[in-house]
């Protein structure tokens, strides 16, 4: 997300309050903001004036950008009821008085009155047409502004608002179509606080909002449909009190865990990973995991599998060492499948290990793929996870292990609510779950924020990349693991070093959060999406992403406290 330019003569977006230990940007519930900002917009338009002009320099920059000048342009204003419709027709003034042809349509009996003046006064040509007027089959505008709903609203959009966007949709996404939208707080018809998808929605290029995140921006399925996101800081508070929906995590805490190593230092100090991954099926998943974690920055990898899967590790990896021994933390299950009883075995066996009864910090661990599928029997058994083991199912997957847990679910219910999908099965077995969606969202067991990271580019769809990404979490884990054994952040006065003063569980994961940014930013760094303007990147396959790891590591390291 960014800040709003300063096109229009508006504020620039403060950062919003940090909040807890972990945030950069916390999304907030739609009531609790409401709550917040009452005594203070109550009887003054001053800070709806300032929210329409923050949406006409977004509108100023999309158009400067897309045509070229402003004076000419065709904007369309979509507006709904309330302050939102507002917000636009009032943006959309603005915007005529700067010259463009500019149309406004109306979903609503009850349109804001003040502002629906100042735009009629403004040149704004008011209509009741149910849709836009379509010219040869496409959309007469170059700019739609999206102000149809506000956060209060839920579920899906009304029949006449829904009518207006109907032919818009019908242009195609985003990257097809040739208008922009600019969506007011969230594109209309979102769930506002769960990200979810009741009904159709206008995708955005971007969206404005104000004070702080809303649900929508940063949980999926909806987050993606905002766009770019400008949260502009209109001075009103952000919401006291109230726990955050989701978080996105301070990207210099991520790099504080990332620590270069000493001249004292040595492999077990900068974290031993121990893999339990590859099969005769699948033998090149352990390859690729553990070249996940040497690239991330591991001390040492060890590899346990059959012999054909270390055979192929050892020929690309001759570092790693397939040997048992000490390990700040394991990564069980890439590569593997619970349908082979003999390998099953051996990971149940290992898990057993890892999440033995008892108190007493048990050996971290990230279980993935093959080994997810074993936790509901060895949850019936009676042990238990811990915030020190990371799962990280995938829709499918995830749906499985819920239903294997005794809570029946199908990938498509994943898939429409992930949020919830990942807070149960962080509930249900008492581990931090890495859910790999769009945005990629992290539940910690005991309730809280998720967190939520970008999942990097399309491109990463591709086979390994999971095993990659699980292999760069196992380093990240038995670094952070092994800096906390040592206290050495304590030791040295660093702050931020292994996670010195977090919870173990806000510890495990802020490293989790750190992976999945590594992982995503070698894969942009390794397609070249988004590296230059208008760049779509290219294909890559997971060795790639490996291989561009240390470039990603060394670029979130510049983000963190100076030494």
């Amino acid at each position: 997300m960014t800040t709003a330019t300063s096109d229009a003569r508006v504020p620039e977006a403060a950062e919003p309050a940090t909040t807890g230990t972990l945030a950069r940007r916390a999304a907030h519930p739609a009531r609790a903001i409401a709550r917040a900002e009452a005594p203070l917009t109550a009887g003054t338009d001053q800070y709806m004036r300032r929210a329409a002009h923050a949406v006409a320099s977004a509108c100023l920059a999309e158009l400067r950008e897309s045509r070229g000048a402003v004076a000419g342009s065709r904007v369309l204003v979509l507006a709904g009821g309330g302050h939102n419709g507002g917000d636009a027709l009032l943006a959309g003034a603005f915007l005529a008085r700067r010259g463009a042809r500019v149309e406004a349509q109306l979903a609503t009996d009850h349109p804001h009155g003040p502002a629906l003046s100042r735009a009629r006064a403004a040149g704004v040509a008011v209509a009741d047409a149910p849709t836009p007027s379509p010219v040869g089959g496409g959309v007469a505008a170059d700019l739609v502004i999206d102000g149809l709903t506000g956060i209060g609203a839920s579920g899906p959009l009304r029949p006449p608002a829904a009518a207006l966007i109907a032919p818009l949709i019908a242009a195609g996404a985003p990257e097809e179509r040739a208008f922009r939208v600019i969506a007011v707080d969230v594109p209309s018809g979102v769930g506002v606080d769960d990200g979810a998808l009741p009904g159709p929605v206008l995708a955005a290029d971007r969206t404005v909002t104000f004070t702080c995140p809303r649900g929508a921006h940063l949980l999926p399925p909806a987050a993606p449909l905002s766009g770019r996101v400008d949260v502009v800081d209109l001075g009103l508070p952000v919401p006291a009190g109230s726990e955050p929906l989701a978080l996105v995590p301070d990207p210099a805490l991520l790099a504080a865990l990332l620590r270069a190593p000493g001249a004292a230092d040595h492999k077990y100090t900068r974290g031993v990973v121990g893999f339990h991954a590859g099969s005769e099926a699948y033998p090149g998943a352990a390859v690729l995991a553990v070249s996940g974690a040497i690239r991330a920055g591991a001390g040492m990898a060890r590899i346990q599998a059959s012999r054909r899967a270390v055979d192929l590790v050892l020929a690309s990896r001759p570092e790693a060492v397939p040997a048992t021994g000490r390990c700040q933390a394991i990564v069980v299950g890439p590569g593997t499948h619970r349908a082979d009883q003999l390998r099953a075995a051996e990971l149940r066996g290992v898990l057993r290990a890892a999440l033995r009864r008892g108190g007493g910090e048990r050996q971290w661990a990230v279980i993935d793929a093959g080994a997810l599928g074993l936790l509901p029997d060895l949850i019936a058994e009676g042990l238990v996870c811990g915030p020190e083991h990371v799962l990280t199912p995938h829709a499918g997957e995830a749906a499985a292990l819920l239903s294997g847990l005794g809570q029946p679910t199908t990938r498509e219910e994943v898939e429409a609510a992930p949020a919830s999908a990942a807070r149960g099965l962080a509930e249900a077995t008492g581990a931090t779950v890495i859910l790999k969606a769009v945005p990629a969202l992290i539940a910690r067991p005991g309730g809280g924020p998720l967190l939520s990271l970008d999942a990097g580019p399309g491109w990463l769809a591709t086979a390994g990349s999971g095993d990659v990404l699980a292999g760069a979490l196992g380093a990240v884990l038995a670094a952070v693991r092994a800096d906390r054994e040592r206290g050495e952040g304590h030791q040295r006065g660093e702050p931020g070093i292994g996670a010195a003063g977090l919870s173990l569980g806000d510890a495990v994961a802020l490293a989790a959060a750190a992976a999945v940014r590594l992982h995503a930013d070698a894969g942009r760094l390794a397609s070249g999406e988004g590296l230059g303007r208008g760049s779509e990147g290219r294909p890559i396959a997971a060795l790639d992403v490996a291989e561009h790891l240390p470039r990603a590591r060394q670029r979130l390291r510049a983000q963190g406290p100076r030494r």
